[in-house]
């Protein structure tokens, strides 16, 4: 099995071979226990580059802590690689981010208001409902990510926002200094540079980059991306599919948007370059999006979670990409519990599994009995109540950290204030989020 899958590879595979430097190096579990046995192998190795073992070390810490991918009972020694992680800090301050965000891009980001969408009719195909009365507000520094199956209108949402698309009700509003910058899933814009070479289009570019508060040269930016300086002389045209993919995300940078969009950013990638990627996006203080069927790469960059299921509706996933596979194998198997009542067939070929978020069918769905219709009701009375105090939260938090960025930084008295009341509405969302959870459960 080939792929950069790192979820995918740390449910399957109890063995992984890397190719490198012309040679097969084995190792032993999956995925998370290959990356334990790299850090271990790095440390003993005295010719490992700095910046190799530091993604390392920070990517094993990040899967140790409790990321979805295990590293339970692995088959060699762990206890030094546990050393390299021992004083390692989580993966991005995310406050410390957000005031620079707001710094960058006050307190108006982008404004999604009863937005709908249909697509226009015509001879062979008829008009297709996407969206519907969808609303989402983006603060400043608010990392999202968006699943969906294919053709639930994920895409669409994101030209939408970018202004490519006119919504057929509803609108977009963004704030006044909004740069937006999109990762498609072409290369082809990169075709109009063809004949020449990689140093050449970098060097009409600007030539510092500023992430975290902290200038990064272009030879620094590039070497962090993987190319080597033989690279540089590398026609375009001559380049891999990851390598045009990484130069695509270069050159966005260089542009210094303060709002990214990724949509599928992992396609053509090696392992290292996502942890190069994800490295990257750590320090970076805008407000991000990301599409992708990668749930490895949407669980580490990314702090909130949204779906659309298919129904026009987005859905804010409190529980995760876990909440979303759930929901999805409760709507398939009530479809196919409809196809079965009407004597057809289910389409029992494909299955929802918690590696992957793009797979469809259910293994199993749970047995529990359906509330009563006034029951129904009641729940989802409920349901909607706490989902307008999440976003009400949700609303209060943008505003509080647009008031940490702009406060006195020599108070500490007030500064220890406002952070007491960010811990209040952590609390507060936490209790909510449980809450949605457990009424979500009971409606089924």
């Amino acid at each position: 099995m080939v792929t950069h899958d790192r979820w995918f590879l740390d449910e399957v595979c109890t063995d992984t071979w890397e190719v490198h430097d012309g040679i097969i190096e084995p190792f032993e579990g999956g995925y998370a226990a290959y990356i334990l046995q790299r850090a271990e192998r790095d440390r003993s190795s005295a010719a490992t580059e700095t910046r190799r073992r530091n993604l390392m070390r920070k990517e094993l810490a990040w899967l140790r802590r409790g990321a979805p991918a295990r590293t339970a009972k692995p088959k060699f020694r762990i206890d030094a690689a546990e050393e390299l992680i021992a004083n390692e800090p989580e993966p991005r301050n995310r406050l410390e981010l957000q005031k620079l965000a707001t710094t960058r891009l006050g307190k108006d980001v982008i404004d999604v208001e009863h937005l709908s969408y249909s697509t226009p009719a015509s001879e062979d195909r008829p008009s297709q409902h996407l969206l519907n009365d969808v609303t989402w507000r983006l603060g400043p520094g608010d990392r999202f990510g968006l699943v969906g199956v294919n053709g639930a209108g994920k895409t669409t949402l994101l030209r939408l926002i970018e202004g490519l698309l006119t919504p057929s009700s509803g609108r977009v509003k963004l704030g006044k200094t909004v740069k937006i910058a999109t990762l498609s899933q072409e290369v082809k814009e990169l075709e109009e540079f063809y004949g020449e070479r990689i140093f050449t289009l970098i060097a009409r570019e600007k030539t510092t980059f500023k992430a975290g508060g902290k200038e990064f040269s272009a030879t620094q930016l590039i070497e962090q991306l993987g190319f080597t300086a033989a690279q540089l002389q590398t026609p375009i045209e001559d380049l891999s599919g990851g390598q045009k993919r990484r130069l695509q995300f270069l050159r966005l940078l260089f542009g210094e948007p303060n709002v990214l969009i990724l949509d599928e950013p992992t396609n053509d990638l090696d392992t290292d370059m996502l942890a190069a990627m994800e490295d990257l996006l750590d320090s970076w203080p805008g407000t991000l999006i990301v599409v992708t069927h990668d749930r490895y790469l949407l669980e580490r960059v990314t702090d909130m979670q949204y779906a659309l299921l298919g129904d026009g509706n987005l859905r804010h996933l409190p529980n995760g990409v876990d909440e979303y596979l759930k929901l999805r194998a409760l709507s398939l198997g009530a479809s196919r519990g409809a196809t079965e009542g009407r004597g057809g067939r289910a389409d029992i070929g494909r299955e929802v599994h918690p590696r992957t978020i793009e797979r469809d069918q259910p293994s199993a769905v749970g047995s529990a009995v359906a509330p009563s219709g006034a029951e129904r009701r009641e729940l989802e009375k409920k349901l909607k109540g706490v989902e307008r105090s999440l976003e009400k939260i949700a609303a209060d938090e943008t505003e509080l950290h647009a008031k940490m960025a702009i406060h006195d930084q020599t108070d500490y008295d007030g500064l220890g204030k406002l952070a007491q009341a960010q811990a209040e509405m952590n609390a507060k969302r936490e209790q909510f989020e449980l809450e949605w959870l457990e009424l979500t459960e009971k409606l089924g």
